[in-house]
Parts: structure tokens; sequence; C-alpha cells
């Protein structure tokens, strides 16, 4: 296959045009210099003194003519080119020229590297450049440059008149290459890794060389005047004063320019197309989210270490642990520090005896000391102890990665699309290990792996992909591994933190490169990659459709970077690109739930491009068209921007930092925004650029919430005072119960509760949008979830548990459990049955509470004031407000549901009902299950002649059985409690009614 290039992609010219018009005005030049051939000195040892060494009379001219860039341009020209640029790209003016530094922000898989080349024969064809240095992090992305470089070759040629060029990768022990490069008047492209030029002390590059005739590597590189090209600058700077950046500004360059998604330092912005830019154009794939996270697995004491800290000397670390909370055990992050007790911490007899000991938070060595009985162990961050199997976690991801693959490749499959799936790993042993004869043996993941893809080839959704396929050899064939690789020919874990490292990485690159379209070719069977970080970044296929992290990807930049090898648009087998995100869809696998994916990605976007969700800057509006005075469409430019950001603050529709507020999303919303009558005419374009950036405007608006004054005509009133001094009262109540009922109840309703499931892997697919508001989560599917096997938990003392949660007697708890038969459940999953049964038997004794229980009025001195009507604020959001009552006593009655709706409605209009309340939240009967708020008081005159009071629960339903045993015995509290305020003649009744109509039948 031969992957075909686009030439006229809009964004990707309008990047190469961005730099070739900062040197609008610079004639077509070139500077010449001599390069000499320096003879030897002289040595006693020499054999033949007096004669010209052979390597110095074959091939290489003693003076030659060195061809390098010149610049004609003064820097005020630079900076009016620049200013230009960045305000037809929509970017903050720079007022002043510091360096010769250019900043292209391009996001992952949008073509930087096809950019860059371009814009090399783009600059060549303007004004005559012919010296370009590419400086890379890496070997990965040296690689990946240069096989660029021999796939595009054809593609330049034919779209600049077949101009001649040469290209090489930087050795150190080829030096002569140098020399030509100096030398020769044709386009020169020399790739190196910041590796081979960062150390002055042993790079060859510093030295005199025979191969330069002579000269010193630099000094040639300098008088040329290269255009530096830095691909990921933020990996090869080494910060602004670093080793790096050092080596770059040592060659001397006409201009260095940086091209990045992620960029630390931004010098002189001039093109930025960014993550939100490239999602909202469909230019990379569709983001979604298939989570596993673990349920019910509260067995063990879990820890895991998330960041340790040192702030002003008090040493801390941020760690997750199973805390119990009012609502049952949560999963929380908890700062700790040396010597805490986490059985205190959590409030949890699990954690008995775990301590924490030493925190270190030396960067690149953070650790914490965890002591526990019978041991201790150190966590990195990311580590957690007592946590589920990891490797039955991780068979459910591979297992959920092939099924994804699978799903992919019967749709895409028909339309000649290879689908690649991508998995992160955490050790190379894990996936192939070596006996002591150095024969490859299958790690764990690698017998994992075709367990479960045998599994599915067997699977009758999936028949027609194995249809004349002999799974003996296919299954070994669908998967491989791409890591370094030492010179045994056994694979090791990458680093290239040394020469040896480096040449160890440079040998699978070369595979991984090398195969980069045999892999696209249904002719190739490999379609599952196993990989170390050797594909951190550098090597991008478009056909990776799944990413599975079996490692973990809860660390700092690790999801963008993670992402990024599968963003780039599929092709197909004619090597044509594919666009739309129905076929582009990538699939992330991982252990984090898609709402925490969401939000640290943000994090990391934000972190990484400066990219402020949710902010108005105040060069936002720069580029839109306006018409000038003969009509001709130029930039609004960032002055008038700046006044309408100004206005927008002024208005209230930002905050001083430009953070949108509610407002500005109501206004957009209703139409309503205001805008100086300068700007009217461009009001559906500033409309636009808002929206994208405010993003969803919440249903309920903390702008719609109203304060509700009260009708004093109806408060006070002789017919409300009437009704109000008949439910005004407060009481105390007394409970007797009888213990042996309590007990037949647990056991029926233990019995009768939900089964104990063992601990669970849930899976949730989620779509991930990226807009300027933020990043999205949104999901589209959940599975079955699937058990996970706990074989080493230790069973928690259950008697002394529950006893803590219901206060019964351990002889009463016995009787409890052994009636009821579900003992085997405990061993289940112990900290499920203990909530279940805690739970069943606190609700039991809160029912038979009830039904023992005695109200009694407290006296007369203890009640609810009719005052507190007006001293106590009432509010409520305007679309739940049945507005203008004549009858009640506040002027809107704020309802909670459509069943109150129509209550307050049917009062209003009913010519019987003389006054009403829906009661505040104020008005509360105590209850053993906590207090209780009725809805209405209401007075009733039957024919003109008798009063009827009445306090009303509204329900849409009058059946006890349908309400919720904690609704309905708060309702039977509600009507001891009116039941005891009941003396004397024409006392108030407690009733529950659906309709007014109920009024009238009791």
């Amino acid at each position: 296959m031969k992957l075909h290039f686009e030439p006229n992609l809009d964004y990707q010219l309008q990047a190469i045009d961005a730099v070739c018009d900062l040197f609008r005005g610079q004639e077509v030049c070139r500077t010449e210099f001599t390069v000499t051939m320096k003879a030897p000195v002289e040595e006693s040892s020499d054999l033949f003194p007096g004669t010209t060494p052979q390597q110095m009379s074959l091939g290489v001219a003693e003076t030659d003519l060195g061809v390098g860039n010149r610049l004609t341009l003064l820097d005020d020209d630079l900076l009016r080119n620049l200013n230009d640029v960045q305000l037809r790209n929509g970017l903050a003016p720079s007022t002043a020229l510091t360096s010769g530094d250019f900043t292209v922000e391009m996001e992952t898989g949008t073509g930087k590297t096809y950019v860059y080349l371009r814009t090399i024969f783009e600059l060549n064809k303007r004004y005559g450049f012919t010296k370009f240095v590419i400086v890379v992090p890496s070997v990965a992305i040296k690689e990946g440059v240069y096989k660029s470089l021999q796939i595009t070759e054809d593609h330049f040629k034919g779209l600049y008149a077949g101009v001649p060029f040469d290209y090489f990768l930087y050795d150190s022990a080829k030096l002569g290459q140098v020399r030509n490069f100096a030398t020769s008047s044709s386009i020169q492209i020399m790739v190196v890794t910041v590796g081979a030029i960062n150390k002055k002390d042993v790079n060859n590059l510093y030295k005199d060389s025979e191969k330069t005739g002579g000269e010193k590597p630099i000094d040639l590189i300098k008088a040329t005047r290269p255009i530096v090209i830095v691909d990921e600058p933020q990996s090869v700077d080494g910060g602004l004063e670093g080793r790096g950046k050092e080596a770059l500004d040592a060659m001397n360059p006409l201009c260095t320019l940086r091209y990045s998604a992620t960029h630390a330092n931004k010098h002189h912005m001039v093109f930025r197309l960014d993550a939100v830019d490239a999602y909202e154009r469909k230019l990379v794939k569709q983001i979604e989210v298939a989570s596993a996270t673990v349920d019910g697995a509260f067995n063990k004491a879990y820890v895991r270490l998330l960041s340790t800290n040192n702030q002003r000397g008090v040493i801390s670390a941020k760690v997750e642990l199973d805390v119990e909370t009012a609502s049952g055990i949560k999963r929380q992050e908890v700062t700790v520090q040396d010597g805490d007790d986490l059985e205190q911490t959590t409030h949890r007899a699990i954690y008995a005896d775990y301590r924490i000991g030493e925190i270190k938070t030396a960067r690149g060595d953070e650790f914490m000391e965890l002591r526990f009985p019978g041991g201790e162990t150190y966590l990195r961050i990311g580590e957690a102890h007592g946590n589920v199997d990891a490797m039955a976690v991780q068979r459910e991801m591979i297992r959920r990665t092939i099924k994804e693959h699978l799903d992919k490749e019967k749709r895409l499959r028909p339309q000649g699309i290879k689908v690649l799936s991508l998995f992160f790993i955490d050790s190379v042993e894990k996936y192939r290990q070596y006996d002591a004869d150095g024969n490859a043996l299958k790690g764990p993941y690698a017998q994992i792996f075709e367990e479960e893809y045998r599994r599915y080839a067997k699977h009758p959704d999936y028949k027609s992909l194995f249809e004349e396929v002999d799974l003996n050899h296919a299954t070994e064939d669908v998967h491989n591994g791409y890591f370094s690789i030492d010179k045994k020919g056994g694979w090791t874990d990458t680093a290239e933190n040394n020469a040896g490292n480096r040449e160890n990485a440079e040998r699978a690159y070369n595979l991984i490169m090398k195969e980069k379209e045999k892999l696209l070719g249904f002719e190739t069977p490999l379609k599952f990659i196993f990989s170390h970080s050797a594909l951190k970044e550098g090597w991008d296929n478009p056909n990776v459709f799944q990413i599975c992290t079996l490692r973990d990807i809860q660390t700092e930049r690790e999801r963008r970077q993670t992402i990024g090898r599968g963003l780039r648009l599929c092709v197909n087998q004619h090597g044509d690109r594919l666009r739309g995100f129905e076929i582009n869809t990538l699939t992330v696998i991982a252990t984090e739930n898609y709402e925490q994916f969401a939000e640290n990605l943000q994090k990391e976007i934000e972190a990484d491009t400066g990219i402020r969700f949710g902010i108005v800057e105040q060069h936002q509006f720069a580029t839109i068209a306006i018409p000038d005075a003969d009509g001709k469409l130029i930039p609004l430019g960032v002055e008038q921007s700046k006044t309408l950001w100004e206005h927008l603050k002024a208005t209230g529709y930002i905050d001083a930092k430009g953070k949108v507020q509610d407002s500005l999303k109501k206004a957009l919303k209703d139409g309503t925004l205001a805008l100086p009558a300068e700007f009217e005419a461009q009001k559906p374009q500033i409309n636009e650029v808002l929206r994208k950036i405010t993003g969803k405007l919440e249903i309920k608006n903390a702008d719609d919430r109203k304060p509700v004054a009260t009708r004093k005509a109806v408060l006070y009133s002789e017919e409300f005072k009437a009704l109000w001094d008949r439910i005004k009262h407060k009481t105390t109540y007394r409970v007797q119960f009888d213990s042996e009922k309590l007990v037949t109840d647990c056991v029926s309703a233990l019995q009768k509760a939900p089964p104990i499931t063992k601990t669970r892997l849930v899976w949730r697919k989620a779509e991930i949008a990226i807009g300027k508001a933020g990043v999205e989560a949104t999901e589209t599917t959940a599975a079955m979830p699937v058990v996970l096997d706990e074989a080493d938990i230790e069973l928690p003392d259950l008697l002394t548990d529950l006893q803590d949660r219901t206060h019964l007697t351990r002889r009463t708890i016995v009787r409890i459990l052994t009636e009821s038969g579900r003992l085997d459940d405990f061993k289940r999953n112990p900290q499920q049955f203990i909530d279940l049964a805690g739970d069943v038997i606190n609700r039991c004794k809160r029912m038979i509470l009830v039904d023992g229980i005695k109200y009694q009025r407290i006296g007369d001195e203890h009640y609810y004031a009719q005052e507190l009507f007006e001293q106590e604020e009432l509010t409520g959001y305007m679309k739940n407000m049945l507005k203008d009552t004549q009858k009640s006593v506040y002027e809107h009655v704020v309802y909670d549901s459509n069943t109150e709706r129509d209550f307050a409605d049917e009062l209003e209009k009913n010519e019987n009902i003389k006054v009403y309340a829906k009661l505040p939240g104020w008005f509360k009967v105590p209850t053993p299950l906590g207090t209780y708020n009725p809805d209405w008081a209401v007075l009733v005159e039957d024919g003109g002649a008798e009063r009827l009071y009445f306090v009303v629960e509204t329900k849409s339903t009058l059946f006890d059985d349908e309400l919720r045993d904690r609704e309905s015995a708060k309702i039977a509290c509600g009507k001891a409690h009116f039941h005891s305020l009941a003396v004397g003649e024409n006392s108030a009744r407690f009733i529950v009614a659906k309709s007014i109509e109920n009024l009238f039948t009791n």
C-alpha cells in the first residue's frame, strides 16, 4: 500500500502560509563561504612524512564553496509580518521580537510533520532557503520523520516541479554528510536527536574531524545559518536555559520553527489548531471511553497512593481509601501524614493497625510506606495495596478490547479498512519472557490474549470474520510486541537515557517504521500491538481504533499522550484518508470512570495547551470580518476586540478574568444579548463565537430562583388564625415495641432482600466531546457486569459490626442471621452483606417503632408562631410556581410535583375552600425516621355553615403498599401527631389525598 497525501487541506495550507508570510519582502538570495580542507599536523610516527594522506586525495576537494541561508529583512519588518499573521489567525499580537523563535501549535493527528516538511519546500520556492535542520527529542520521532520524508518524496517532487533535495539522519560516525550539507546548493534536510547534540564534551559534533576536512561539524552547520525546525520542543529544550536550547542556539539558526500540540513555552505564536478546533472540525477521530469500574470491592483494606507533597516543610500524601460515610462506604481521596492511623481515618475496622510510615517527596522518586499487621509495603504513585486481583481486571480489559476490535472489523472491513488495536503495558516480561537458553516464552498477557481471542472466534456474532481462518496459527499471528531490542535480539523495557539504550530503541523503531504501511494492508495478519513506552510519541498509525491501557493511566498528561496514538483519521486499502465520525471512532479502554476521564482530560488539555475552557479572551473577536470604507472585508482587529470584551465585562456577562457568567448563557439562549451599536452588524458572528465558549445552560438557572412574599390579607385573617391554632403545637413521642415481632420482621425482610453479588467489574461506555466550553462525557451504553473472584478475603467480625450499626444485642443479631438462612452470603461478599443486613434490621426497627408510637403535646408555650411565615424566607424556581394565588398565605405556591400543582389549582378554583397554606420546610413533625413535613393546611366551609380543618398529604396514590416504607411510616407518624392535638370540638383532621374530592369524602 502507498499512502496518499492531500495537498489542499485548508488548515495545513494556513499553517504553511503562517510561517512563510513571516518573511514577506525577503528577496531570493543565499550566502556563500569557503569550506577548506585542513592538512593534518605531521607527526614523527608518520610512515610517509611530507605526503598527502590517501583519504584527502580521494573524492574530497581541498576547498569547496559552502552555501547558506541569508536573511535581508530587518527586525521591524519581521515584527510587522508577525503581527499581520497573528491578526489573521486570531492570536494575541506580540509587542516585540524577542527572539528568532516562532511557534506553530497543531493537535496530534492533524498532519504536523507533513506541514513542516512542506513548509521547507515552500520557503525554498519563495525565498531560496536551502539549509534545514530538524531536531527531535527521541529516536522514535527521528525514525518517524525519516519515514515521512521517504513516503512524501514523490508527493513533494510532484508539487514542486521535481526540485532536488537530500535528507539524512545525522550519524556521528558519518560526518562527511555534514560537509555535503554545507556545500550542496540543493535543499538539504538533516534530522538529528537532541541527545546527539546537547553534550559538548562527548558529542562529535563539537570536535575536529578528518571526515569534515578537519573542521568542527558544528562550525560548518553554523556557517549555513540553517532554519531549525524543532519537533516537540517541550521535550527538546530542557527549559529556556536548558542544554537542548543551548545546542539549538549553537547552530546559529536564521530562525527556529517550533511545532507541537503541547508547547511549554509559546514563543511568537503564528498558528494554532488546538484540541478543540481539531475536534470541532472533525480533523481527528471521535473519542469514546469504555470504562471498567469495580463495584462492591470493599472487603480489603484498600490504599492507593495518588501524590506526595512537601508544603512549607509539612510532608503529606494524598491517598485513596474506602471510607465509611453516612450513605455507605465510598472510595475517597484523603490527605495523610506519617503516623496516621487509617482505622480512625476511615472509621472501618478492616483498617485496624494500618498506619502511614515514611513519605518521600523527591521528584521522580516519590513513595509512601504503608505499615500493616505482619509487614509493610512501599507504594509508588499510582500503586495500590488491597486492590482486587489486577490480572483478573486486565483479563477483562483484554477481552473487551478484542470485542470492540471485532465489532469495528465487522463494520469497517467491507469498506477496505484494516482495524488495529494497541495495548500499553507496564513491563515487557508480562508479554514476553525468556528461558535460560534465551528462547522466547509467552508472558501472561500473551497467554490471556490468545485464550480470549480463540473464545471470541467461536462466537456466533463474529463467525463471518473467521470462516477460512486456521485458529492454531492465526491466533499467534494477529498479535505482536514492539519494545526496545537488545544486542542479543531480546526485548527490554524502553529507556533512551544513554547511548546503549538509544541503540536498543533504534533497532525496535526501525522495525516499526519500516512496517508502517504493511500494517495497514489486509495481507499482514498482525492487528494487535503490545508496547511498553516505545510507541509513546513519534509512532502514529491512522488505523488504530482501540487503545487499551493495561498500565496505570492516571499519571499527569497520560490521557492526552495515550489518545494521541490513535487520533489520526483512518485510511483504506488504496491509501485514501476517510473522514467522518461514523467511521472514525477511537475507543479507549480504561479503568477509570468516564466522568473522571473527561474531567482529567480537560485538566490535561488546559495544562498542556493553555486553553482556558469557558473563558473569553481579550483578542477573541479580532478575526471577525467587517467591511472597510471600500466594502472590502478586513479583520475587526485586536483593539476593537478589547473594546467589545470590556463591554461584556461591564454588563456582567463575564468576570474580570473573562470567565463566562450564567447571565451570558441566558442572554444567548433567549436571544437578548445586548451589544454596543457599532457591533450590531457583526452580532451573528459574535453570538457564534460566544456560543462555542459558553456551552450548555443549566435548566435550573440560579437567576430563576425568586423569593415568594406572603399575602398578608390571608395570613392574618380570622379564618387562617383558626386553622393555625389547631395545628401549630409541638409534640414529643414515646415508643413501645415487641422484641419477638422485631426478630420475625427482620428475618422475613432479610430473606426477601436482594441477592448478594460478588465483586463485579462494570462496563460503561461514553462519548467524549471536546468543545470551547470544556470536555463533556455522555454515556451511550452499559454492559452486563462481570464477576471477579476474590479468593484472599479475610472475613471481618460480623457481630461486632452489626451491633455497632443496629444497637441490638449480639444474641438478637445471631437469631436474625441464623433464622434468615443467608449466612453463606456473608462469605460471598462480606462488606455488602454487612451493609444489607444493617440496613434491613434498622428499617424493620424503625417500622416497628412507628407501630407503637405515642405522641404527646409538650405544652401551650411550645408551638410554631404564625409570624414565622414572614420571618423565614420562602424561595422557589419560577417554573415550579402556581402564580398569583388568592387564597394561599403566599402570593405564589411553590410545588414539587404535578400532583401538588393540580391540587393547588383545585384549591384556588373551588368556592368551598376559604384559605390554605402549602406548609413550609420549617413546619416539622418529629418521628423516629427523621422529621416529617406535611404538605397542606386547608380550611373548608361546607355549605356556608360548618367549617372543617384539614392537614393534607398529597400523593399520586392512596394505597399504602404503593408508597415506600419510609414514606408511609412518616405519614403514619404524622397521623398520630395530629391525633394527639385533636382536643376540643372541630379539631384538625390529617388525611392523605390524591385530589380535592378526598377532602369532601372525609
